[in-house]
């Protein structure tokens, strides 16, 4: 059965808002991730209910049905898929991707996600470290954690970032932090938890709480 445009959209955020599909969401938290207003969540959840795509009980929040995280984890994988090209093939910036990559993992056909796939040589994880699942809906999860929950002394590589707004990925390029990146954390600061850092065996940095909140470390 194929989806509105919209109704991708929703799905989309219904699966990242419920973690991953384990647990349900509220009808505010999804208006305010798609900025539009409660009724007309609570109208498309109501569409969705009927087609077996979520779980919906007034008033207790809503979960994808197993359907429904198919949905969800195919629109994904195109978005994944559709972000790896555009970095690998057509040279764009890791912070650059995105709202393109949401316009191109809309389109149906499962034959072009199923080339690119092959093309890209079958990549598991995005320009982003996030997992790319598979045409079977299995993703290969790294053990990863914040850097923000790292104590004095340890180590890690960048594996992955969980903000890939621009102006972020734009401030870590500045900072010289990339995927592959090694950092070791030299000290934490009590005031406010920014963190000393040394980047790479050289460069020294301090990382306000807000940044180490969104990197992913993997030892």
């Amino acid at each position: 059965m194929s989806h509105s445009y919209t109704e991708e959209n929703y799905i989309k955020a219904i699966f990242k808002l419920s973690a991953n599909g384990t647990q349900e969401v509220s009808t505010n938290a999804i208006a305010e991730v798609l900025e539009t207003k409660a009724a007309s969540v609570t109208d498309m959840l109501r569409k969705l209910s009927s087609k077996d795509i979520v779980n919906y009980v007034k008033y207790k929040g809503v979960s994808l049905t197993p359907q429904g995280e198919r949905v969800a984890l195919q629109i994904i994988r195109k978005h994944r898929l559709w972000e790896t090209f555009l970095v690998e093939k057509l040279k764009f910036n890791w912070d650059e991707v995105h709202e393109v990559a949401e316009e191109l993992e809309h389109i149906s056909s499962s034959l072009l996600t199923n080339r690119l796939d092959e093309y890209l040589g079958y990549p598991r994880f995005d320009p982003h470290g996030d997992p790319i699942p598979t045409e079977d809906g299995e993703m290969k999860l790294k053990k990863q954690q914040l850097l923000g929950e790292l104590e004095t002394g340890s180590e890690g590589k960048v594996v992955g970032v969980s903000d890939s707004q621009p102006l972020f990925l734009q401030y870590l390029d500045k900072l010289g932090i990339g995927l592959g990146a090694h950092i070791r954390v030299k000290d934490k600061i009590p005031y406010d938890n920014s963190l000393e850092v040394e980047l790479n065996g050289e460069k020294q940095l301090l990382l306000s709480s807000e940044v180490c909140r969104n990197i992913y470390l993997s030892a």
